[in-house]
């Protein structure tokens, strides 16, 4: 229904206006006194094999959702009742920001993809904290990890500074945070993961959030871009090990545009490219980072996820956790549940009891 429905309708609207309405229907459910519970109970991983420790955490199930969806805070239980293990909210600036202009955000059904060049349009760090302190307590409370980014008027000289605000604020509510500094879209960003900038840049994060949440200590990521050259991302695997972080997020968007069969005029959007065309260059990171670092770090795997056999291999090429953002566009509403049964089937007909057995 959902696939006739995006082929009659849903690629008829910009794809903006699509976000907006669907965050303003999970808004709605949010909102509802016991709607995200019942959802819950109907479509949430309840397999017990598919459970997770991961950072400190016990996650429901390995798929998560990719920051980028639910920017600003205000969808992320209702998220979670949709079946995602954990949610990524952001990525969250500084100052609040209103983006790119429009048109920034640009489908490519062809290719099961989606071109974006939303530029980290957010409300700020101080609202998102100021959401994020209301968050039920209890087991069935959806883990939010925030992805922190830098705010586009701060010169890359203070970007330290934009990243320790934003940390003080969002650390004592977060049940992660992530460092992002490979979005193509804010303008010297990327400059940030070369490692004599991403040294000190994560050492005053990794202090920040040890001041602001003295009671618990909140892991600690960064998320890398696919186009790195294969031996900075060795460097960054090494700079992770060395500074103790938790784990890494490959991979973000990417500005290649190889071998896509979408009309030329959308292929030349600027912006970074998501979807099933990332799949092949994420899984490689992936495999680098893991031999690069063995069981040192977390390593989160992200881009082209689409199925629960693409979950399964990124598993069982060492990642601990999975997320999706594109896979769930062109998926729908239950796709994170699907995926997740699926998965429970795989693993029934393995040779493994849990999944991370099969991590191992």
């Amino acid at each position: 229904m959902y696939r006739l429905l995006f082929a009659l309708v849903i690629v008829r609207v910009p794809a903006e206006t699509v976000h907006h309405l669907t965050l303003r229907g999970l808004r709605a459910i949010q909102s509802v006194p016991g709607a995200a519970r019942l959802l819950r109970r109907l479509l949430a991983p309840r397999d017990p094999a598919l459970a997770v420790r991961a950072l400190g955490l016990d996650f429901p199930s390995p798929l998560g959702l990719a920051a980028g969806f639910d920017k600003d805070a205000v969808a992320y239980e209702a998220l979670g009742a949709f079946g995602f293990g954990h949610v990524e909210i952001g990525t969250v600036t500084g100052r609040p920001q209103p983006g790119n202009p429009r048109p920034r955000l640009f489908r490519l059904v062809p290719d099961r993809a989606v071109i974006n060049r939303m530029g980290f349009n957010n409300e700020g760090s101080e609202a998102a904290a100021h959401r994020l302190r209301g968050r039920p307590g209890g087991a069935d409370r959806t883990i939010v990890g925030v992805n922190i980014g830098k705010t586009k008027t701060v010169p890359e000289a203070a970007a330290a500074a934009d990243y320790v605000a934003s940390t003080e604020r969002l650390a004592p509510h977060a049940d992660y945070l992530v460092v992002n500094v490979s979005s193509p879209n804010t303008p010297g960003l990327r400059n940030l993961q070369a490692v004599e900038h991403l040294r000190p840049l994560l050492t005053a994060v990794r202090e920040a959030a040890d001041r602001s949440s003295p009671a618990r200590r909140v892991p600690l990521l960064v998320k890398i871009a696919p186009d790195l050259a294969d031996g900075d991302i060795d460097a960054v695997a090494d700079l992770a090990v060395d500074l103790g972080l938790d784990g890494i997020i490959a991979t973000n968007t990417t500005i290649a545009r190889d071998a896509l069969h979408s009309p030329p005029a959308l292929v030349k959007e600027t912006g970074g490219l998501s979807g099933a065309p990332l799949k092949d260059r994420s899984l490689d990171v992936l495999r680098r980072l893991r031999a690069r670092t063995s069981d040192r770090l977390v390593l989160i795997s992200v881009g082209g996820v689409e199925t629960a056999d693409d979950v399964w291999e990124r598993i069982r090429a060492g990642a601990t956790l999975v997320q999706a953002y594109t896979g769930m566009i062109y998926g729908g509403p239950f796709w994170a549940h699907r995926v997740n049964r699926a998965l429970s089937h795989r693993l029934r007909e393995s040779t493994f009891q849990t999944l991370p057995e099969a991590h191992h």
